[in-house]
């Protein structure tokens, strides 16, 4: 069995091979050549936490993969020294079910969210698009920054988050880096974040809007990662009702989108109104952004077939750069 700690995921999946494994993986689960249960979903009242359970097994062109992420959300772990999310992936093989490798799967994660947020943004987003707006300074934001600055050519990016602090380390630490631009500006509201972007990304967890409805400008794309459960919320009822819908899901997205669950409980839109899963506009089954004007909304509250196909390009990169350690199983 490899074993691949974080930093090790990190060089072995790079965000723009990531990106288009996303696209693999969200064309095979509309065409139903993937199997993905609904997670499993486990409370710890004790610690106000969660534990999440998340098989997949995928076959396409490219080949297949099975896998099964344990992922754990503990809210109090920060003030601890830890990471919020902690998680780990095991890899199985898809011909035999032997365990073969197990990777961390934090960084795994932020990379395979980002990612999916990438194929969108190259989806959905306006050609032209050149500012981008990240609402969250954690290691989710940083994996949508550096997503939307491959499938796009930004040349400004506004980081909010609730703690200045936070969007300045962000701003520090991210201005630059590969195709980073060096234009990384601290929004002091959420107005002035959103008031120039052609996309908008967030990564939060977030109860309710992050932003005004009467600020989101026409043509933006958004993307909403950050509410997975139907009583969180990122992106204002009154947004998704004038946007096209694309989800990552049908099926998870009206148990646990909150954005979209909140808007339908509202009488704002139908579930017959979201327009697509992006599956199905990657296979050309469905369409895509109709004008420059249109406003593009793409919901994903996350699909087990992302960790599986990353975890699979993940210990091929690594296998071929000799990362990892092996160990008897």
């Amino acid at each position: 069995m490899l074993i691949l700690n974080a930093d090790e995921i990190r060089k072995a999946l790079p965000i723009n091979q990531a990106i288009a494994a996303m696209k693999d993986a969200y064309a095979s689960l509309s065409k139903g050549t993937a199997v993905v249960p609904l997670r499993t979903r486990l409370p710890i009242p004790n610690h106000n936490a969660l534990s999440l359970f998340m098989p997949a097994y995928m076959k396409s062109d490219s080949g297949e993969a099975l896998a099964v992420k344990v992922v754990s959300l503990f809210p109090n772990n920060p003030a601890r020294g830890l990471a919020y999310i902690q998680a780990a992936v095991l890899v199985l093989e898809s011909d035999t079910g032997r365990a073969i490798a197990l990777l961390e799967g934090s960084s795994l994660t932020a990379i395979r969210t980002g990612a999916a947020s990438g194929a969108a943004i190259d989806l959905l987003s306006r050609k032209d698009s050149k500012v981008v707006a990240i609402f969250g300074a954690g290691s989710q934001g940083r994996t949508q920054l550096e997503a939307a600055c491959t499938a796009r050519r930004i040349e400004t990016a506004f980081i909010y988050d609730r703690s200045p602090e936070k969007s300045k380390a962000f701003a520090e630490e991210m201005a630059g880096r590969h195709n980073i631009p060096k234009d990384l500006r601290v929004a002091k509201t959420p107005k002035e974040a959103i008031e120039q972007a052609d996309i908008i990304c967030t990564a939060t967890t977030s109860s309710q809007a992050l932003f005004a409805d009467k600020d989101v400008k026409s043509g933006v794309h958004i993307c909403g990662i950050g509410a997975y459960t139907a009583e969180m919320q990122e992106t204002p009822i009154e947004t998704v009702a004038r946007a096209r819908i694309i989800v990552d899901s049908y099926a998870t997205v009206m148990d646990e989108a909150g954005d979209i669950v909140k808007a339908i409980r509202a009488g704002l839109i139908k579930a017959t109104d979201i327009h697509a899963e992006i599956g199905e506009i990657i296979s050309g089954r469905k369409s895509g952004r109709q004008s420059d004007d249109e406003i593009t909304f793409f919901k994903s509250v996350g699909n087990a077939v992302q960790d599986a196909i990353a975890a699979q390009l993940a210990l091929t990169n690594a296998r071929g750069m000799k990362l990892g350690v092996e160990v008897e199983f």
